[in-house]
Formats: structure tokens, C-alpha cells, sequence
């Protein structure tokens, strides 16, 4: 009975607790609110006994994907553990149980687990997060975990904010913002730098910890690179789009050099000091420095004076040995500031005699008559010997003289130049432009129909079918009353003359296409040219090049002539650029170097540059006999020892000795322009269904062009379009040229060839040769006889040009279009009056009215300004004749259009005569040309 009491009072006990539980969910129901929510009491009843105290409660919990998710709870002492989710319990079943005992206490250990599902979680539609939370109890009572709260797990794909590419300058602050995707539990933010993490507890410099984002204190050089915000949770990892940090460097100048010597042995000249941009160079981007690399002042240098004798002195008395002296001295001027010692005696002697006051130291009556009669035979022979001498002398003055005045002579040589075969009786020989030759006495015509042909105004005259009506008052207050009314012949295909190098349209556009006959221009031999030229000046002209040299009136002596050459280099460039200096035009040479005139000569050298004081620094340079380029001036400076005019399309410079020049710019800003000349070539090839497209991307300079004509002529190319300007700027962006519209059934471009990039680099300093891209087009069928496409020449963030395509790869029906002609004289070389624009009367009437100055200034100054030279004026002010250079100047801008009504109307503006100018005839002014030559000696 006692075993039956005391299993009936475990049965008891182990039921308990289910009872309890049981009148605890009936007080719970009775006890629901009026709204029909659950009120939970404060424990459950239970016997006597301690507390349950919780060893483990449950964690919160994130699912991912659809994997449930555990709680755990643990408590001791503890009869009966039950989870409760969203004050609901959790059904038995669901329960894992365990149990065990604590041997240090003696305690019931229990452990229950719960599992949760996503579809739960989802499912539940609460106010907060899904929670669940433990309720265990003792004989004393019971005791409730905490809540543990229930989450899907999940990280959006999107960044909020990706961190942007910056261009910071050294030692600036660089900050990167970085807001992660939304995700649940929120995402961690990792940094990283060209793919590798950022550890900022290394680097004191970089700090990642405020709110995701990047700092870095102060940037160093090897900060640039790309960065990348890495976002991870327990569910995925997500990237930011990289953002791109450069870190630059603005330049900096060098320390000033020191002045260097003077660059003239004597006289007035200049100085000069230059600095760097090298402390620091200017690095990723950075800008360039600001201010100029150069700078200039006048100097003086003594001139050395060589010594001159005085007069000789007064003979000395006769001495007893019957001599007689006399001295002179070097005091006329003498030598000062290392010039050179007088040359020859400075003491003369001689007999005093005539030799009869001594003989062999005897006196003249002791002499013996036989010594008389051998000194007499002495005298006699010696006068026979310089009588056949002086004979002799003149027989070969004689001959000389008339094979100087045979029909081989000068006169010839002339004739030839006038021809234009530069002094060679054989046209297919090559000037020697090493060698100098001067001619002495007046050049002329041996034939009369040479004189006449020096005459004819369409032989020299270069102007397109116009005529030139000239009138001003002016004129007429020159004493000229007669009528110029100039004429020129136009050849049919010329390309219109002038500046404008843009190419326009000679035709209306149709349908018809572009094609150039290249067999009219020249070939890389007709780049250097020669002429004769004398007292009365002329002009030299590089046909189809912008290269010209005017040589004035009076500047070569009379009685003299040069054989003066002029040629571009073509082949590698011997000026190589320094930093970021570039090369504008071509290297041209004028000689002979030993030649000497007394008035400055003009030369004219075309460039590329788009002209902008504020983006250029371009400067003049010329090559020394060692090989080596000096700079002679900058365009902007102030000098008297030469002058630069810079027009849009050309540079012209008053020089007073040859030698080789070219044109070098500095770019002070990204905004400096190159004008570039694109355009396109076609031609078969070699298999008869292919056809090549070359498009050539140039300086614009009429020479690198005609260069690109020459190779294509070799070829077999021919122009498909008229070629256009690119102003390709200095931002170091690289250049695109890429085909376009191509009819896609009837021709075809092999795949990732229809585009092709060059490099800024390329572009920028093509010094050396044409820069073209080809592309290969196939045609289907042989049937396909028309082509149609675009060519697009840009640069990345600039100018942008369309050539448009549209020819018949059949020569037989290819319409030819002359499209360029030669654009110069055919005659190179033209001297005497015929050479200038203004006659030579009017000329000198012009100088000796602006020459003489007035109560306002200088009237040449006037002159100046009128024509648009503002600058540099002391470089006129120091010459002989202002008004003179100022007109030689004019000419040599004006070569092409001979604009005498601008002229006529700058003179009126002036305002120095009211009257009008009546007609000058173009006879007239040919006599008056006539008179003046036969006065001058032509």
C-alpha cells in the first residue's frame, strides 16, 4: 500500500503541472478582455520551490533564403519550458525537449528547441517583428526570457548613392560618399582600392568609419586610382560603380636662369632669361603655369674699334748715310674695346739720292767710268722687261673684256631666270642652293621680246579674272592723275585665291562627286625654287606652299645681283620640341646665309595655329650653322632687330639676314587650338571587289597637304570630298575617325574596323609624317559601282567634321573636278616693278609724304595704324624709311589679292588731302613703270 500511495503521489506530481497549466488556461480564457485579446497572467500557480532561472534564452534570428531558423532556451530549476511566438503559445508538438540534472546544484536542467519557418514569418502581419520568447516554471512559480525578435534576411541589389570620381589637387581633401543598399540586417561598408581592401587602421591618412564614407585627409599622388564601396550581409555581397580619383599637380616655375650674354658683338640687341615649369611639372591634368617662360631686355655692347693710321709725317733731313725718314702713328682712331692693331710700318726710310750719293761707300768722284757704263746697260734692260710686261697686262684686259660682252654673258643667264629654269641652261638639273654667285655690272634683256614679256602684266600677275579700280584723293595730291585698272588672266579649275583655307565649295553641290585632279600639282621636287635678283628687288614664290620672300627695292647695292634660293625642308624635322612646345610650320631655309642687304626683306611662312594671344605663346626661332635652334623672338615681344605679324593663316617676318626659320607655339591653356586639314582619298586595291579608303588628318599648311597629294598621286588616289578644317584643341583628348552609313547590301566593313582612335599625342606633334587611318571596304557583287558613306573625324570632347562620301569606284565614270590648281605665279621668281602691287612712283611719292613728321607725330605711324600694325613700332621707328617697310610689309600680306582700294581707302581715312582722284588708265601707268626702268638701267 505505501508503493502504491507513493507512486499514486508521483502520478500526482507529474500531472501537476499539466493541471495547473490547464486552470491556468481557463482563468486565461475566463479572463480575456471584451475585445477578445488575451491577458497573460504573472506566473503559473505551482508548489512551493525556487524560481527558474534562465541559463540560455533565445537570440535573435535572421532566415535566409527558406531556411528555418532555431530557438533555443534553457533554464534550471524548471519543471516545463514553452515557448510563446506573438502571445501565442506554441503548440507541444512542435517542442524538442531535454533534460538533464546540474551535479554541482542537484538542479533539473531543461533545454527546449523551437524551430520557425519563413512561411510563418510572412504570414504574420503584426505591429512589430516577429517575436517569440520562453515561459518556464518551478514549484515556486515562473519565469520569463527575453524576446527574441524573428527577420527575413535580404540586401537590395542598388547602391542608394555610389561614390563619385573626383580630380583633387595634392595634399586637398578627398571624400568619398557611400550609402549601401537597404537589407536586413543592415550591410557592412569595406573600401577598395584598385581591387584591393583599405585597411585605414595602417593609414592615418584615410579614415573609413563616419557614416560608410572614404576620407582622406590629404591626397598624395598615390592616392589616384579607382575606388570601389563593397556592401556585404549575411546573405550577399553588392558593388558600387567605381569612381575614379585623380589626384594632380599644378606647375609650378623654376627659379629664373641668369641673363644670358648679349646677342650681338656690338650695338643694340637683347638679353634673355628663361625659367621651367618644373617646379613641379605639371602632372595628371594639372594646369600648366601661368605667366611667361621667357623673359627679354635691351643690352648695348661695346663695338671694337680697330685701329687706322694717321698721315704719314714730313721726310726727315737728309742724313749723312743719304737717308731720310718718316714715322706715322695708330691714333686714327686707335684700337679700342679689343679691336685690331693698325697693319703695316709704322716707319719708312729711303735714299735721299735718288742713289747717286753714295756707291758701295765711295764718293760719286772716285767711281771708275767702267761701274757708270755697267749701271747705264742695268737701267736699260730693266725699262725693256716692264715694257713687255705692261704689253702683256693689257693684251689680257683686252680679251677679257670682250668675252665679258659675249652672247653668253649675264644677259642669258637673266633671260633664263625669267623662264623660270633658276639660272640653269639645262631645265633638268638641280640648283645648287649651297653656293652663292653674285654678278657685277646692271643685269638686261639681250632680246627685245624680253623686255616686252617683262612688260606684260599677265606673265607676273597673279590675280584671278578681277579688275582693280584705284581712287583717292590721295593719288591726285601725289601728282598722279591718270586712271590703274590692273588685269589678270584666270585659269580655268583655280581654286579662289586669299586666306580662306577652309575649303569652300568652288560649284554649287550636286550629286556629283568630289574628285580631284591630281595631276595638277606638283610634286615633292618643285619645294625649293631660285631666282636672280638685283638692285631692283622682286619676289620669290614656293608655288602652292604660303612660302614667299619679297625682296624691296634698293635692299641689294647696285651693280649687284644675288642668286637668292628658298626651299622646305621635307623630311624629319631637325627642330625638336621641348615640353610642350609644338611645331606650327614648315622649316624654311632662304639663302645665300652670306648675303648682305641694306633694307629688311619680308618672308612669309603659313602656320597652323588657331591665333589667340591668350591660349598661344609662339615664338620665331631660327637654326644655327652648329645645327642647333635659337629663338629670335616671341610674336609678342618688343624687338628692333626684327618684326612678326601674325595673320590667321600666315606669319610674316622682317629679316635682315637668311637662314632657316619656323614657327614654335607654347600653349598657355587646354583651350589652344591646331587647325587641322581632313580629307579623304579612294582607289582600288589589289583585289577587284576591295576599294580603300585613307583619310589624312594634317596641319593646315598648304605644304603638308600638297605632301599628302604627292604620296596619293603615287598611289593612284584620288580626292573623294572637299577637304575640311578640325580645330583640334590641346586637352590631351584623343582623336576618333570612323565610317558610317554604309549601304549595307551592297558593301561591307569587316567587324570592329569601321572605327579607329589616335592619341592625343599623335595628333598634337604629327611633325613628321601625314597622319592617315585606312579602312578596307568589299563590295557583294563586281556589279556595285557607286559608293556612299560618312566619314567622322571628331575629337572626344571637341570639334566634330563630316566628310561626306559619294563616288563611282569606276574611273571611266568618275567625273574629274579640278578642284585645286596652283595658287601661285608660275613664274617663281619675279623681279623688277611687275614683282609689287603699288608702282614704284606712287611709292616713293607715299614714303616721302608719311616719312616727314607733323605737329601730331609721326605720320607713318598713322600709316601703321591704318594698315592694322599696331605693335612693335620701334622696330619702324629705327629704320631709314618707316613708310618704306611699312609698304614692304603690306605687299607681302597682300600678295595674293593686291587689295589697292583698302590701301587707297586707309590713305583717305588718314584725312591728309580732300581732293579726288581722277582715272588712271592701266597704259599710263606702264609708261610711268617704263620711264622708271629705263632710268634704273633695266
Amino acid at each position: 500500500m505505501g508503493t502504491g500511495a507513493a507512486d499514486g503521489s508521483r502520478g500526482a506530481r507529474r500531472w501537476l503541472p499539466w493541471l495547473g497549466l490547464c486552470f491556468w488556461a481557463a482563468g486565461a480564457a475566463a479572463a480575456r478582455g471584451a475585445d477578445g485579446s488575451e491577458i497573460l497572467p504573472d506566473s503559473i500557480p505551482s508548489a512551493p520551490g525556487t524560481l527558474p532561472h534562465f541559463i540560455e534564452e533565445p537570440e535573435d534570428a535572421y532566415i535566409i533564403k527558406s531556411n528555418p531558423i532555431a530557438l533555443r532556451c534553457k533554464a534550471r530549476p524548471a519543471m516545463q519550458i514553452f515557448f510563446k511566438c506573438n502571445g501565442e503559445w506554441v503548440h507541444q508538438n512542435e517542442h524538442v525537449s531535454e533534460e538533464s540534472l546540474d551535479e554541482s546544484s542537484g538542479l533539473k536542467v531543461r533545454e527546449v528547441f523551437i524551430n520557425v519557418t519563413r512561411q510563418q514569418v510572412e504570414d504574420f502581419h503584426g505591429p512589430e517583428d516577429y517575436w517569440c520568447q520562453c515561459v518556464a516554471w518551478s514549484h515556486l512559480g515562473t519565469s520569463k526570457s527575453r524576446k527574441a525578435s524573428v527577420r527575413i534576411a535580404y540586401l537590395r541589389k542598388n547602391f542608394e548613392q555610389d561614390p563619385q570620381g573626383r580630380e583633387v589637387p595634392i595634399e586637398g581633401m578627398i571624400v568619398l560618399h557611400c550609402r549601401p543598399p537597404e537589407g536586413v540586417p543592415a550591410a557592412e561598408v569595406e573600401w577598395l582600392k584598385n581591387e584591393e581592401p583599405i585597411d585605414s587602421e595602417q593609414d592615418e591618412n584615410i579614415d573609413t568609419r563616419a557614416d560608410h564614407n572614404l576620407i582622406i585627409r590629404q591626397a598624395r599622388l598615390s592616392d589616384s586610382g579607382n575606388y570601389t564601396c563593397m556592401a556585404a550581409n549575411i546573405v550577399a555581397k553588392r558593388r558600387s560603380l567605381s569612381a575614379t580619383v585623380v589626384v594632380y599637380v599644378n606647375g609650378g616655375w623654376s627659379s629664373w636662369t641668369e641673363w644670358s650674354a648679349c646677342n650681338v658683338r656690338c650695338g643694340r640687341g637683347w638679353q634673355k632669361r628663361s625659367r621651367t615649369c618644373t617646379n613641379p611639372a605639371p602632372l595628371n591634368g594639372g594646369a600648366f603655369c601661368e605667366g611667361m617662360s621667357v623673359q627679354k631686355i635691351t643690352c648695348t655692347a661695346l663695338c671694337p674699334v680697330d685701329g687706322s693710321w694717321e698721315v704719314w709725317s714730313e721726310w726727315s733731313v737728309c742724313s749723312p748715310e743719304c737717308e731720310h725718314l718718316r714715322i706715322r702713328e695708330c691714333t686714327a682712331p686707335p684700337p679700342r674695346n679689343g679691336g685690331k692693331f693698325c697693319e703695316g710700318l709704322s716707319q719708312e726710310s729711303e735714299n735721299c739720292t735718288d742713289g747717286l750719293c753714295i756707291l758701295d761707300k765711295k764718293p760719286l768722284h772716285e767711281i771708275k767710268p767702267q761701274s757708270i757704263e755697267n749701271a747705264s746697260d742695268i737701267a736699260l734692260y730693266s725699262g725693256l722687261g716692264a715694257a713687255v710686261v705692261a704689253v702683256a697686262v693689257l693684251v689680257i684686259g683686252v680679251t677679257l673684256y670682250r668675252r665679258s660682252h659675249s652672247d653668253y654673258g649675264v644677259d642669258v643667264i637673266d633671260s633664263s631666270a625669267l623662264t623660270g629654269n633658276s639660272l640653269l641652261l639645262n631645265p633638268a638639273m638641280q640648283p645648287d642652293l649651297t653656293v652663292s654667285r653674285t654678278y657685277s655690272g646692271p643685269i638686261c634683256l639681250q632680246d627685245p621680246l624680253d623686255k616686252e614679256l617683262m612688260t606684260e602684266s599677265s606673265l607676273f600677275n597673279p590675280l584671278s579674272d578681277i579688275k582693280v579700280k584705284v581712287q583717292s584723293s590721295f593719288m591726285v595730291s601725289l601728282g598722279v592723275s591718270e586712271r590703274a585698272e590692273y588685269h589678270g588672266k584666270n585659269h580655268s579649275g583655280t581654286f579662289p585665291h586669299g586666306n580662306n583655307r577652309g575649303f569652300s565649295t568652288i560649284h554649287p553641290r550636286n550629286k556629283t562627286p568630289y574628285v580631284q585632279n591630281l595631276s595638277s600639282l606638283p610634286t615633292r621636287t618643285e619645294l625649293r625654287t631660285t631666282g636672280v635678283f638685283g638692285h631692283l628687288g622682286g619676289r620669290l614664290v614656293m608655288p602652292n606652299t604660303g612660302v614667299s620672300l619679297l625682296i624691296p627695292h634698293g635692299a641689294i647695292p647696285e651693280e649687284n645681283s644675288w642668286e637668292i634660293y628658298m626651299s622646305i625642308n621635307q623630311g624629319e624635322p631637325s627642330l625638336q620640341s621641348d615640353g610642350s612646345e609644338v611645331l606650327l610650320s614648315p622649316e624654311v631655309t632662304c639663302g645665300p646665309p652670306d648675303m648682305l642687304v641694306t633694307t629688311p626683306f619680308a618672308l612669309t611662312i603659313p602656320h597652323c595655329a588657331d591665333v589667340s594671344s591668350e591660349h598661344w605663346n609662339i615664338h620665331l626661332k631660327k637654326r644655327t650653322q652648329q645645327g642647333k635652334w635659337e629663338e629670335v623672338m616671341s610674336v609678342e615681344d618688343e624687338s628692333t632687330s626684327c618684326y612678326c605679324l601674325l595673320d590667321p593663316f600666315a606669319c610674316h617676318v622682317l629679316l635682315d639676314s637668311f637662314g632657316t626659320y619656323a614657327l614654335t607655339g607654347e600653349p598657355i591653356t587646354d583651350c589652344a587650338v591646331k587647325q587641322l586639314k581632313v580629307a579623304v582619298f579612294g582607289c582600288m586595291s589589289c583585289n577587284s571587289l576591295d576599294y580603300n579608303l585613307r583619310v589624312y588628318c594634317v596641319d593646315n599648311t598648304p605644304c603638308a597637304f600638297q605632301e599628302v597629294v604627292s604620296d596619293e598621286r603615287h598611289q593612284g588616289g584620288q580626292l573623294l570630298e572637299e577637304p575640311k578644317l578640325l580645330h583640334f584643341k590641346g586637352n590631351t583628348f584623343s582623336l576618333q575617325i570612323s565610317v558610317l552609313d554604309i549601304p549595307p547590301f551592297l558593301w561591307r566593313i569587316k567587324p570592329f574596323t569601321a572605327c579607329q582612335e589616335v592619341p592625343f599625342s599623335r595628333v598634337w606633334s604629327s611633325n613628321r609624317q601625314p597622319l592617315h587611318c585606312a579602312f578596307s571596304l568589299e563590295r557583294y557583287t563586281p556589279t556595285t559601282t557607286q559608293l556612299s558613306c560618312k566619314i567622322c573625324i571628331r575629337q572626344l570632347k571637341g570639334h566634330e567634321q563630316i566628310l561626306q562620301v559619294q563616288t563611282s569606284i569606276l574611273e571611266s565614270e568618275r567625273e574629274t573636278i579640278t578642284f585645286f590648281a596652283q595658287e601661285d605665279s608660275t613664274f617663281p621668281a619675279q623681279t623688277g616693278p611687275k614683282a609689287f602691287k603699288i608702282p614704284y612712283s606712287i611709292r616713293q611719292r607715299i614714303c616721302a609724304t608719311f616719312d616727314t613728321p607733323n605737329a601730331k607725330g609721326k605720320d607713318w605711324q598713322m600709316l601703321a595704324q591704318k594698315n592694322s600694325i599696331n605693335r612693335n613700332l620701334s622696330y619702324f621707328a629705327t629704320q631709314s624709311s618707316p613708310s618704306a617697310v611699312i609698304l614692304n610689309l603690306w605687299e607681302a600680306r597682300h600678295q595674293q589679292d593686291g587689295d589697292l582700294d583698302s590701301l587707297a581707302c586707309a590713305l583717305e581715312e588718314i584725312g591728309r588731302t580732300h581732293t579726288k582722284l581722277s582715272n588712271i588708265t592701266e597704259a599710263q601707268i606702264d609708261d610711268a613703270d617704263f620711264n622708271y626702268s629705263r632710268q634704273n638701267g633695266l
